[in-house]
């Protein structure tokens, strides 16, 4: 593809490849520092099926962060934040760390509607019917054209658009792995038996097949999960009698399935980009990492990785940006999607029907008994567990920090701004020449074991202490130099 010579001042600072929950996300958090975001979505129209999800605790507390979880409970169903690991029915642990201690119910359409509309309020442009083709980055910027043939000059080009991202090949970033070896059928229909006749097969299917699920979603509308031996050739999406044939293999009924709502199909590859940013390119989300839903951690970790992204990157193109910040979007985010990999590839073999994998289920059904073992893999599951690495110091370092209560209110409603904060409880410190960065807070009475501490935008305590010129040496670290 032939590109024009020349760099022509950029229309936008940032464009952004899919306007899914990560793309939304993205858009939101760099208009928030008023980086000017065109979001570039192919397909015309929002998705018209209705697909289920679940947000876990750290992705509550981000859009808590931003002022906007009460918009979503209003669409979603609390459950409780236990049992997700290789779907193993336990419990939550008691006194998990947060104020947000439950996992929320709410269909995707819904999240990236919320997304969406908090990102153009804020003035980001999302432009539906807006395929990228290809494109061509510079020192100064990126050259981007639509499939239409026009083109766009964006400083930045951040690829959001998914397990199959255009933006990923073209930028030739390897996507080593597994792929897929078997499928799932997905999908919501309405059913012609009885639901205590379903409930009695249900339950003896998954005594031996714990990824088959039929459960209700909705008034007389089912939600219908089945596994597939091997990979359809096509990929496209399955139909009524594809839905048919397998539950008849696998429970021996085909529960009289009529009227589908929507129909998909899923597989278990699994894979992680080797590299999140070449030049002024960068990827996320689905585009960076994809694999098996179990445990329901695929859209969250997209969104997490919006909310890692975001300031560095608006912090790079309004100049105050220290000078590997941005390189550290790779460093803190990569590790974190390896361990999620990790996990849903020992979560999918403690889902195979062979006898060994269903003995070691056994046993860890056994252990997660204890306390400690539930909590770990629980807080490993909601990613409340993360811990940057930032050097040595006190355990909190590196990791969020709850939605502690304050003189002011709650932690959280003072981050909707995006900004980093110093919660001061001796009241000696100051933010001095960083104060267009970083908010400040004296409270003594804050909830709390250590004297003060920085937060950035993601709520990572970034430091920890009392002593001002060592406070001065981490705002220049993570805030870059103080203005005269």
């Amino acid at each position: 593809m032939d590109f024009p010579q020349g760099t022509a001042e950029p229309s936008f600072d940032v464009i952004i490849a899919g306007c899914g929950p990560t793309g939304a996300m993205l858009a939101a958090e760099l208009r928030l520092h008023g980086v000017r975001v065109l979001v570039l979505e192919k397909e015309t129209e929002p998705a018209s099926y209705v697909r289920i999800v679940g947000l876990h605790v750290r992705s509550l507390e981000l859009m808590a962060m931003r002022g906007l979880l009460d918009r979503l409970l209003e669409h979603g169903r609390r459950r409780p934040a236990g049992g997700f690991f290789a779907a193993i029915n336990k419990p939550p642990p008691e006194g998990l760390d947060s104020a947000h201690a439950f996992l929320l119910g709410i269909p995707q359409p819904v999240v990236v509607r919320v997304l969406e509309e908090h990102a153009i309020a804020l003035g980001a442009q999302v432009r539906r019917g807006g395929a990228l083709a290809g494109f061509e980055q510079d020192d100064e910027g990126v050259t981007i054209e639509l499939a239409d043939g026009e083109r766009l000059r964006s400083r930045y080009l951040v690829g959001c658009d998914g397990s199959r991202s255009t933006v990923r090949k073209l930028l030739g970033v390897g996507f080593p792995g597994e792929p897929s070896r078997n499928e799932t059928l997905m999908g919501e229909l309405e059913v012609g038996v009885p639901p205590e006749e379903i409930a009695a097969r249900v339950s003896e299917v998954r005594e031996t097949d714990q990824r088959f699920m039929l459960g209700p979603a909705g008034v007389g509308v089912y939600r219908v999960v089945v596994p597939v031996a091997g990979v359809s050739q096509d990929r496209a999406d399955p139909s009524l009698e594809d839905f048919r044939q397998q539950l008849r293999a696998i429970a021996g009924t085909d529960f009289g399935v009529h009227s589908p709502r929507w129909l998909s199909r899923f597989g278990d590859a699994t894979r992680l980009a080797e590299r999140y940013r070449v030049g002024r390119v960068l990827l996320a989300g689905d585009a960076a990492h994809i694999h098996p839903p179990t445990g329901g951690q695929g859209l969250n970790l997209g969104v997490q990785d919006a909310f890692n992204l975001g300031w560095k990157l608006a912090a790079q193109i309004r100049g105050w940006a220290p000078e590997t910040l941005l390189d550290t979007y790779q460093a803190e985010r990569h590790p974190v999607a390896e361990d999620v990999l990790d996990s849903t590839r020992a979560q999918m073999e403690l889902l195979s029907t062979e006898p060994g994998p269903r003995a070691v289920r056994r046993l860890l059904t056994e252990l997660m008994d204890f306390d400690e073992v539930n909590r770990y893999l629980i807080e490993k599951i909601t990613a409340i567990d993360i811990r940057y690495d930032f050097g040595e110091g006190p355990d909190l370092l590196g990791r969020r920090l709850r939605d502690i209560d304050l003189n002011q209110g709650h932690l959280y409603g003072l981050l909707h701004s995006g900004r980093g904060l110093l919660l001061d409880r001796i009241e000696h410190l100051t933010v001095g020449g960083w104060s267009d960065r970083v908010d400040y807070l004296a409270d003594p009475a804050a909830v709390l074991d250590v004297p003060c501490l920085l937060l950035r935008p993601d709520g990572h305590v970034a430091w920890i202490g009392n002593n001002q010129q060592d406070l001065n040496h981490h705002l220049t670290h993570w805030f870059g130099n103080p203005t005269q």
